[in-house]
């Protein structure tokens, strides 16, 4: 993976210093490319899910229209857990759902949230910190649409549709 040399904290001096210890023990390379991974997304975009159900087994399931197979799947690779806005952890506000997707997997699992109000079907949840899996790691697992790129600009309070899919999306990636 890459760095996260975007970060503030990040500690560039120590990078410097490695590069150019590199350098003089292999004098022969030329050019050192840093791969800069998520660093270049990380802390942006937003990925916006809407709640479809609410159905009880055990505790309160949330089925949203975001899947973690297909559009944040380092939720169950690494494991990553999405803030999300007005969330908390299990327990911590007074409703707690597990967020589902609607993708036939058993685990297509977000988490455990909890919320001061009950989820209702239409809300919206807002997922933090999701350019980078929402537009490099995502698939159409089960036919499931990927969410449109919109662009926002605070100086206007304007969205812009940047790309929206559709059908022939899904289609064209099997072909």
């Amino acid at each position: 993976g890459g760095h996260h040399i975007t970060r503030p904290d990040y500690d560039v001096d120590l990078l410097c210093n490695l590069i150019t210890d590199f350098y003089r023990r292999y004098p022969n390379i030329k050019t050192i490319y840093l791969e800069p991974g998520e660093a270049i997304a990380l802390n942006t975009g937003v990925l916006v899910a809407t709640v479809l159900d609410i159905v009880h087994n055990a505790m309160d399931i949330a089925i949203l229209d975001t899947s973690a197979s297909a559009h944040m799947p380092d939720v169950l690779e690494m494991p990553y857990r999405p803030n999300i806005t007005g969330g908390d952890l299990p327990g911590k506000k007074a409703h707690t759902y597990r967020l589902a997707g609607p993708t036939c997997l058993a685990g297509d699992v977000i988490g455990d949230y909890s919320f001061d109000q009950p989820l209702k079907i239409g809300d919206k949840l807002v997922f933090g910190d999701m350019a980078h899996y929402t537009m490099v790691k995502n698939t159409m697992f089960n036919g499931i649409n990927l969410p449109d790129i919109v662009l926002y600009d605070p100086a206007t309070d304007q969205y812009k549709v940047q790309r929206h899919f559709t059908y022939e999306d899904f289609k064209g990636r099997l072909s």
